[in-house]
């Protein structure tokens, strides 16, 4: 005998729409400035910065497609609904910071062995503006990422752009100051180190959701000892949790209870516990009379507790 548990909840992506919209209109008119600016000045940092936020206004795309496809509802093909989508999205923006950075160290690299002259008052302008720009853009998501990991992925390409365009200022500054040239793609080196360092954590967290590990702040033995404490519980096994979206988690269970169906008092207050304690909002249990043998005899799962 089964029991299942659904919520249709109004998550963190579901009310970005407008920071989405804001967010692209902004970048994609800043790129076009920082581009205009980097071929006139033959500067590879704005370059190199133009290019990453060319980026963004793809990821915010992707997150933004994400989100909104979350919400389709579920149908007899797509039984969770496209819930999925925010996990590719996020997954998605993680490849294409890793794309951009290629493309940057590439024409870095080309650079420092014969860098030309910049006009680092003009550096400075843009790249100061495209600060605001991407604070701007980044406070947008700021609230929505920590809950979930398709926003933050939107918020991690913005601050990591508005700290990029930070070291173009800087560099653009110390050029003026010493007529370095080589400053400029050696500051685009720095900016791969940046964006790096900051989207690893973004790609091996979507990268496990995809591959439905156990979603990141749930603890599975901990879940699995709630499940052992509960009355009449013997065992537990077939335990399953894995993401359904990047704001929900789902769970599949056997519980062994020799004494037989406890009643749907038991499993609603089952559901609500495991909600509440251990953000888990889809549950399924199996109540099973005996010790669960003829599960493990036909290779459905295996064994816990």
């Amino acid at each position: 005998m089964a029991a299942h548990h659904d919520h249709n909840h109004n998550h963190a992506s579901a009310d970005f729409g407008r920071a989405f919209a804001i967010g692209t209109a902004l970048n994609l008119g800043f790129v076009a400035i920082e581009g205009a600016a980097g071929f006139w000045t033959q500067s590879v940092a704005l370059l190199a910065d133009a290019g990453h936020n060319l980026s963004d206004v793809l990821g915010l795309l992707v997150a933004w497609g994400g989100a909104e496809l979350a919400k389709r509802a579920p149908s007899k093909r797509f039984t969770y609904g496209l819930r999925g989508s925010s996990i590719l999205a996020a997954l998605t923006n993680a490849v294409l910071l890793f794309v951009a950075v290629g493309a940057i160290l590439l024409e870095a690299i080309q650079r420092l062995s014969d860098p030309p002259p910049i006009p680092g008052g003009t550096v400075m302008l843009v790249a100061a503006i495209g600060i605001a720009v991407n604070l701007g853009t980044a406070m947008l998501f700021a609230r929505g990422r920590k809950g979930d990991v398709n926003i933050r992925g939107a918020w991690l390409h913005m601050a990591t752009d508005a700290a990029v365009s930070a070291g173009v200022v800087i560099g653009a500054g110390l050029m003026l100051w010493t007529g370095a040239a080589w400053l400029d793609p050696a500051i685009s080196l720095a900016i791969v180190a940046v964006i790096l360092w900051s989207s690893w954590g973004l790609f091996t967290e979507s990268l496990t959701m995809a591959l439905h590990a156990v979603p990141k702040g749930i603890d599975a033995d901990a879940v699995e000892r709630t499940l052992a404490g509960l009355p009449g519980v013997t065992r537990v096994h077939d335990l399953h949790i894995w993401p359904m979206s990047t704001t929900e988690a789902a769970l599949t269970a056997h519980l062994i209870m020799p004494d037989g169906h406890p009643g749907d008092a038991f499993l609603i207050d089952l559901q609500h516990r495991l909600e509440h304690d251990h953000g888990i909002d889809h549950t399924t249990v199996q109540i099973e009379l005996g010790d669960g043998a003829e599960c493990r005899m036909h290779g459905n799962g295996h064994g816990h507790g």
